[in-house]
């Protein structure tokens, strides 16, 4: 580690930016870290090996923020930030990136919000511009602000002719109830409807603060140079202010209460039944974390796994069976989710319960421990193998995690992992009442009480 206080840009603001080199990672190039002095912070990784980059502007605000009138504004505005700002329209921000032959594109989770372009490194420029310009400088234009309120109730009601995704959110109201966390990111049309541009300004103006935003990037790039870019492109507005720490990690939430094990069925005349079944986990701050990856591969992870075996390999009752953890700062979810004929669903519940119960119980194999330990070693560095993947990661690192773990120790806590470890997560864990969310052609009743 290493760190010096640099002094960029002009103005009250020309000094004081701190910068210290995070990793040097072998499977990579090194990673830079700047905290300017708004609170905002800066992460790049030098890959000149490669010749594009990726850029991101992460925002800590996701719908797990909002109450349950704003149900939805963080996914709202980040459509609306590609509507147009003070210098540019909608069609110059998507012209500018794809002229160059870039692509941009955002999302938003239930504890995040993310902003990206990837470009050839000689555009890199061009691309900090556009991105900044977007995510600080928005106008909200009343106008966009109802464009995009029917662009997003389209989006709403296209999730409902896809039961495969709906079943997921299905299962997170069965768990967190009235939570945040068990509510939709895209919003209903109760809330988005009524939506007004005021709202979703004044949780713009609020939310959307320098120490709560994190821009990464990755690829054939010098780190001085995008600090530079970046504090030009944020210079006179609300994201250049005053001094301020970065903010914390985000805090647990005393108040997450998971609801009584439960069905929640959606009767839909489908072809094919959709089911999760699913409890609480653990937070990503755990340090089972480790052990639920490999038990996860052993259990649903992949073709080798002992659902897939076992459903759909040796008796064809599915075509898709998986097993899968979702984190939180403070909770999370382990489900395992199967898509099979209506008439089926009896039998591959009994079958998923069976298994959960038998590994509860006895555990998993050494065999199985190597290879679910393969796979997650396989996953982490596989998975980095782009610009983007590179980029998220150190995002990801610094806004989830605060730190970033170099990826020769992530194997090395892989490695580390104990069958204990697994199996007296997997005792706990797989025990628990477990939920159940279902879309078919069923009812309420066609379902016994879980428990």
């Amino acid at each position: 580690m290493s760190g010096s206080v640099v002094g960029f840009g002009t103005g009250a603001h020309a000094a004081r930016a701190v910068t210290r080199v995070v990793d040097s990672d072998p499977l990579g190039g090194t990673v830079r870290r700047t905290v300017l002095p708004s609170g905002l912070r800066v992460l790049t990784e030098a890959i000149p090996t490669m010749r594009s980059v990726s850029f991101g502007i992460w925002v800590a605000v996701g719908s797990r923020d909002e109450t349950g009138p704003q149900s939805g504004v963080s996914h709202f505005l980040e459509h609306l930030l590609f509507k147009g700002t003070r210098k540019r329209s909608a069609l110059d921000i998507s012209a500018a990136i794809e002229a160059v032959g870039g692509e941009t594109n955002a999302f938003t989770t239930k504890e995040y919000t993310c902003y990206y372009a990837r470009v050839l490194d000689q555009d890199l420029p061009l691309a900090i511009d556009v991105m900044c310009d977007l995510v600080a400088d928005s106008v909200l234009a009343g106008a966009d602000v109802e464009t995009e309120r029917g662009v997003i109730l389209e989006e709403i009601a296209m999730h409902d002719d896809e039961p495969g995704d709906e079943v997921h959110d299905l299962l997170a109201r069965a768990v967190y109830g009235d939570h945040p966390l068990g509510r939709l990111i895209s919003g209903t049309e109760e809330t988005i409807s009524p939506m007004s541009r005021r709202q979703i300004q004044s949780f713009y103006r609020r939310r959307y603060t320098a120490p709560s935003i994190v821009i990464a990037a990755a690829g054939n790039l010098e780190h001085t140079e995008v600090v530079k870019l970046v504090r030009q492109a944020l210079h006179g507005t609300v994201l250049d202010g005053e001094p301020g720490a970065p903010a914390p990690l985000r805090p647990a939430d005393t108040r997450v209460r998971t609801s009584r094990p439960g069905n929640v069925v959606e009767h839909k005349e489908t072809e094919q039944a959709h089911v999760v079944l699913g409890c609480p986990g653990i937070g990503r701050l755990d340090d089972r974390r480790f052990a639920l990856g490999v038990l996860n591969n052993v259990l649903g992870g992949g073709m080798s796994s002992r659902l897939f075996q076992e459903i759909r390999e040796r008796r064809g009752l599915a075509y898709s069976v998986y097993s899968y953890a979702s984190q939180y700062a403070d909770t999370g979810l382990f489900a395992v989710y199967a898509g099979c004929a209506p008439g089926k669903v009896d039998e591959v519940l009994e079958l998923v319960r069976a298994e959960l119960a038998e590994v509860a119980a006895h555990g998993i194999t050494d065999a199985e421990l190597a290879r679910g330990k393969g796979m997650a070693k396989g996953s982490y560095v596989l998975n980095l193998e782009d610009t983007g993947s590179r980029m998220s990661r150190l995002a990801k690192g610094e806004l989830l995690f605060g730190d970033l773990l170099p990826v020769d120790v992530l194997l090395a806590r892989v490695d580390a992992v104990s069958a204990d470890e697994v199996n007296t997560l997997a005792a706990d864990l797989l025990a628990r009442p477990m939920s159940l969310a279902v879309v078919g052609p069923f009812g309420a009743d066609d379902f016994p009480s879980v428990g």
